[in-house]
């Protein structure tokens, strides 16, 4: 009888050690489920097993058990909070465990995208359902807020310049000025408190440098074009030259509400009489015309050393590159390569079309 019970007790501590072991194993084994990218809510007021029996319907956890048992051995389960979570795949049972001790709210994700104007902004916070904006030019009245950059630049008329591109999250109940306000908010944290003073001694107010860098920034596809784009404008203005500027003409023609949105300048476009017709008038347009990023700011500020007047796009390559000339003879002749260029894509996309039928 003694070594039956023995045997028995023998049995029960192995079976013991070895569910604790799987316990243990299992709430340390990350596991892959498919719902990374989607949010689970919890809901307020859900108790620990409810909670554990969501998160195994979801696939975020295998077993019930383990989280289960570990919860009400440590009295953890007053921990968990409510609120709507994105796991991450692959997540350990105890680092779901975490992430409900800590609380998340579901965000709200907006990107603004370098170069984008404030009809672009608009456009993409109307696409948030949760802003509760009534089409895509409902927030423009919003962006006329010049409180929030006053200070750094008495003159503006509107926050055209000063809504910094990043990507954005915020909580569902944020309302779409406090949006605005942040994006200025993350313009003025990237506006150095010595950048003022380095405009100064260029001989510029930090609206200039704002209107500067968003026409290298429309003007730039690559990084180490931008300071030598900002040469460009910089001696064009000193020579007195018209910066020619299309970008400026369709910001011109967005104002009036005449823009195509087709991609292709017009020639109502070009004659248009607008102070930010930078074919028409010398100098820089009245204010900025996009958003401009880190780097644009930074190339307006401290433009290369050139003597460059002019830059047509180079041909052969396909990232956006530019030449860059100091006579107009070399850049007519740079302007002919492109043109040539072109015809030939031209040439040899309508052959493809036509062996189609």
């Amino acid at each position: 009888m003694k070594r039956i019970f023995l045997a028995i007790a023998l049995l029960v501590l192995i079976t013991a050690s070895a569910s604790a072991i799987w316990v243990y194993r299992d709430l340390h084994t990350p596991i892959q489920h498919t719902k990374h990218g989607h949010y689970v809510e919890i809901p307020r007021g859900s108790s620990p097993t409810t909670v554990v029996n969501r998160l195994a319907d979801e696939g975020i956890i295998k077993h019930r058990l383990p989280l289960t048992l570990y919860l009400k051995l440590t009295a953890n389960g007053s921990q968990l909070k409510a609120g709507d979570y994105d796991f991450p795949s692959p997540i350990s049972p105890l680092a779901v465990f975490a992430r409900l001790r800590e609380g998340e709210q579901r965000l709200l994700r907006l990107t603004v995208v370098e170069g984008w104007t404030r009809w672009d902004i608009s456009n993409a916070m109307f696409k948030i359902p949760e802003l509760n904006l009534a089409d895509s030019t409902s927030a423009l009245p919003l962006m006329n807020n010049v409180s929030l950059i006053s200070d750094l630049d008495p003159k503006a008329t509107n926050l055209e310049g000063y809504l910094f591109p990043d990507t954005y999250d915020f909580p569902p109940d944020t309302k779409a000025p406090e949006v605005i306000a942040i994006m200025v908010k993350r313009f003025r944290k990237e506006w150095k408190p010595d950048w003022t003073q380095q405009a100064a001694r260029r001989g510029l107010s930090p609206r200039q440098v704002v209107t500067t860098a968003s026409l290298v920034e429309t003007e730039a596809k690559l990084s180490e074009d931008r300071p030598l784009i900002a040469s460009v404008i910089y001696n064009r203005l000193q020579k007195q030259m018209a910066l020619a500027v299309d970008s400026t003409i369709i910001y011109a023609s967005k104002l009036e509400g005449k823009w195509r949105n087709d991609g292709k300048v017009y020639k109502s476009d070009v004659e248009r009489r607008s102070p930010y017709n930078t074919r028409l008038h010398s100098g820089l347009p009245p204010g900025p015309i996009a958003s401009p990023g880190k780097s644009s700011l930074e190339a307006a500020l401290s433009p290369a050393q050139t003597d460059y007047l002019y830059y047509v796009r180079e041909p052969s390559r396909n990232d956006g590159a530019h030449n860059f000339y100091s006579n107009e003879s070399d850049f007519a002749a740079g302007v002919r390569a492109l043109r040539n260029w072109e015809q030939q894509r031209d040439a040899a996309a309508a052959s493809q079309d036509g062996a189609k039928f």
